[in-house]
């Protein structure tokens, strides 16, 4: 099972990662469970996504402690520190937050994530390295199926745009090699 929490600032894409996980999921036969918390993100503040992805069977759709906590912004590393456990893999974007944060986790993990997107592909796909760095971190979930859920997700676009299907899968290929990096 994976426990994952998502946040960032609105317009970010942590509830279109976490639908996409979840669809992925249901592809591949899993349980998945999606909790958005959002509200205020309209007025600036963080948006909050809780993601669970089993092969048994979801008690709760929230929780407590995450495996994974992912911080897309000054605040959402605040917002998010009560997820974090001693067991948990924290990744952050350290092109938005400049200092790690000090954490009582397993593994602390800063990726350069708007940086890649704005030099090397378009800021437009900045949720989709992320989603990369995820499903590499989870391990929990296959590329095919997340390149799956990812079509069907932005289907009208890519109809429109077919350029944007290969920028969206090198951002996925992206996120991925982020991690191996760090790890």
């Amino acid at each position: 099972m994976a426990k994952i929490a998502l946040a960032g600032e609105g317009g970010q894409g942590v509830q279109a990662i976490a639908q996409i996980m979840v669809n992925a999921a249901f592809n591949e036969g899993k349980n998945a469970c999606y909790l958005p918390n959002f509200g205020l993100e309209q007025r600036g503040g963080v948006s909050l996504s809780f993601v669970q992805i089993s092969d048994s069977e979801i008690g709760a759709p929230k929780f407590k402690i995450s495996d994974i906590v992912i911080a897309l912004s000054k605040r959402a590393v605040v917002r998010t520190k009560q997820y974090v456990g001693p067991d948990t893999i924290f990744i952050y974007d350290n092109t938005r937050v400049a200092e790690s944060p000090d954490y009582a986790a397993r593994k602390i993990l800063g990726i350069p994530a708007t940086d890649v997107a704005n030099k090397e592909l378009s800021s437009r796909v900045f949720n989709i390295i992320i989603l990369g760095t995820v499903i590499k971190v989870t391990g929990i979930l296959g590329v095919d199926s997340v390149k799956y859920a990812l079509q069907e997700s932005l289907k009208e676009k890519f109809l429109k745009n077919p350029d944007l299907k290969d920028l969206n899968f090198k951002a996925l290929e992206s996120g991925m090699s982020l991690v191996e990096e760090v790890l």
